[in-house]
């Protein structure tokens, strides 16, 4: 076994790795940014190395200074992690050139399934059933449009390099096709640097299932299936193993097919193989095609070792140390139900905006796991991933396991940031994916009700107010008011567009009567905190001038200062404003065009994500204040149109 391995990567996955590392008695080095100098990955680890900007590509992405970190501090061995390098076939052959261990797959197993067409094509050869569709070299628009007509519509364009969504698009009938070809040729250059693509079938009612395998180089096992069905936009957001609905014979002829797949390439350490699904007539294992095959550790990992009772990191560093598979086919059985639900900063309301800020207060509900890489305190950085942490549960049941995931989403306290725990909530408690019947298409289908977060409730200003008054701690006698005045003060919060003035009356220490415009609140304190009409009042946190209220998804009120003057109305809609901190990517837009709602003006990237941003109503564009290529912070105007 290692003595010491370098974790080239960040956040969660660099974290987690540590988790295992550490029970193995094996040191770690971890790699950071600029951005990451004070990140939770870099506490955990033994050693820390400073490799960059914060971009990735100042920092993640330099593999020959993660490579000499590895050697300055005597690391035999380099984790990847998942993005970034993990699936890099030149970084792998730099390891090992340079005497190092990489603990993943070889370089020739990550070229043969790096490319989409070409993976399909050795999956044909190795018995592996495959998507209809078009997978050759000739990338001709028209070409591809008569390969589109031939397969039938509807059809899937997918990047042939890279993943998580980027450069796909469905389209729906020909007329179509040639605009959402330059689309996704556009996003997976930005994304990948590669703009071939291929066409294939797109299964009217499909469902993403995968199958977790481990390889040594010599043979292959399966650690059984996840269902990763609940998507948008072909991102996951909840997954689960086993799948619901699964059958002994196609979990075998599954299984059967992604271990064919890995041993077809030689595999060595964790892969996941991922297969569409035609839910339409149930699970038969007729009705299974292979999509990819991802040569690293998936994001979803956990809940395949929830069931199994594997950690699969350790499996990863004692197969890379030299050991065969630590099991066999036979000795793997599953043990209950796990999800897993990725929770993010991000705007919901907003179209699912992926969000910045600080974490004032970060705290998860007993008994579920929690995969995090940031800590209260920490930053939501616009530089990586806004995810703020992966939250599993596990039951002996499927109902059980959701339930638990209900619970653990109703205790996570986030303040700071926006996130989708209500959108998380919301899906935990649809119907139809509680009994099981789960497909790709269902959070579309159902979006306006899934993203329809109630408002605030009377009794959630109250404690709010109660909060920001000082008055949620221990009964310190008329903590907040003063001695020789009325007992009676306004306190004003603000939220969104909306404000409250909100009239906090005490009778008493432990009494008090809230008025919020036209409610009445009755408030009174006992030992386990204040009550409200009743009712047990949720959790609040202060934070500088934030109160926060974790009630359903949890709700944010900003302090207002009675003595604060407020700043010019500006321009209203006038501008066209940066939602986020970002690269302008194209400005679509100049002065004196007239456009219409709607009209594109910008393309912004942020997060890992292009948002194309839109004239806010009919008019002519005054000026245009941002090229392409300008790195601009959250408000910052990029186009003007003139005044109406």
């Amino acid at each position: 076994m290692f003595d010491k391995i370098l974790i080239a990567n960040r956040g969660e996955i660099a974290c987690r790795v540590i988790d295992s590392a550490r029970r193995m008695g094996v040191a770690t080095v971890a790699v950071y940014s600029d951005a990451d100098a004070a990140a939770r990955h870099v506490a955990m680890a033994d050693e820390a190395v400073h490799i960059g900007g914060a971009a990735p590509a100042d920092s993640y992405l330099r593999g020959d200074t993660i490579i000499a970190a590895a050697r300055a501090t005597g690391a035999q061995a380099i984790h990847p992690g998942y993005g970034f390098l993990s699936e890099n076939p030149a970084f792998v052959e730099a390891v090992e050139a340079a005497g190092l261990v990489f603990i993943g797959p070889s370089a020739s197993a990550i070229r043969a399934m790096g490319l989409k067409d070409a993976a399909k094509a050795l999956m044909e050869e190795a018995g592996v059933p495959v998507v209809p569709g078009y997978h050759g070299e000739n990338q001709d628009d028209e070409h591809l449009a008569g390969a589109a007509e031939a397969i039938g519509y509807p059809v899937l364009i997918k990047a042939v390099a890279g993943g998580g969504g980027k450069g796909m698009r469905k389209v729906t009938r020909a007329g179509d096709f040639a605009e959402a070809l330059a689309s996704a040729r556009g996003e997976a250059r930005t994304a990948f640097g590669n703009d071939a693509v291929l066409v294939e079938k797109f299964v009217e009612k499909p469902r993403h299932i995968e199958v977790q395998v481990f390889g040594d180089g010599n043979r292959a096992l399966h650690l059984f299936e996840r269902d990763c069905s609940l998507q948008r936009r072909h991102q996951k957001v909840i997954e689960e193993a086993p799948a619901p609905g699964m059958t002994e014979d196609m979990r075998a002829a599954m299984g059967r097919a992604a271990v064919r797949a890995a041993e077809a390439i030689g595999y060595s350490g964790a892969g996941t193989v991922e297969f569409i699904v035609d839910g339409a007539r149930g699970l038969h294992p007729e009705g299974f095609w292979f999509m990819e095959m991802n040569t690293r550790l998936q994001v979803e990992h956990p809940v395949t070792e929830a069931i199994t009772g594997v950690d699969l990191v350790e499996w990863q560093l004692r197969v890379a140390a030299g050991e065969s598979l630590p099991a066999t086919q036979a000795d793997l059985t599953i043990n209950g139900h796990s999800f897993e639900a990725r929770l993010y900063a991000e705007d919901v309301p907003k179209g699912f905006l992926p969000a910045t800020g600080t974490l004032a207060h970060l705290a998860f509900a007993p008994g579920c796991r929690a995969d995090t890489g940031v800590r209260s305190g920490d930053a939501v950085s616009p530089f990586y991933d806004p995810m703020i942490a992966k939250i599993v549960t596990h039951g002996p049941t499927r109902a059980v396991a959701l339930a638990k995931m209900r619970a653990a989403l109703a205790g996570t306290e986030v303040a700071g940031t926006v996130t989708n725990i209500g959108f998380l909530s919301a899906l935990c408690a649809h119907e139809g994916f509680a009994s099981g019947e789960v497909d790709t298409g269902l959070i579309e289908r159902d979006l306006a009700a899934l993203v329809d977060a109630p408002g605030p409730t009377p009794r959630d200003v109250a404690l709010a107010a109660l909060a920001a008054a000082g008055l949620t701690g221990a009964a310190q006698g008329e903590t907040g008011f003063t001695l020789w005045a009325p007992l009676k003060r306004t306190i004003r919060l603000a939220r969104g567009g909306d404000s409250f003035a909100v009239v906090i009356a005490l009778a008493g220490p432990n009494a008090a009567r809230v008025t919020i415009r036209d409610d009445v609140v009755e408030a009174r304190r006992g030992a386990a905190g204040w009550v409200l009409d009743g009712v047990r009042a949720p959790s609040v946190v202060v934070t500088g001038g934030l109160v926060t209220v974790f009630s359903g998804a949890g709700h944010g009120f900003d302090i207002v200062d009675p003595l604060a003057v407020a700043a010019a109305a500006g321009a209203g809609g006038n501008l066209v404003e940066a939602p986020m901190p970002g690269l302008v990517k194209a400005v679509f837009a100049e002065a004196g065009q007239a456009v219409v709602a709607g009209d594109k003006l910008a393309v912004l990237e942020a997060m890992k994500m292009e948002h194309t941003l839109v004239a806010p109503r009919d008019g002519v564009i005054s000026e245009v204040l941002a090229v392409a290529g300008q790195q601009v912070e959250a408000g910052a105007a990029l186009v003007a149109l003139e005044e109406e």
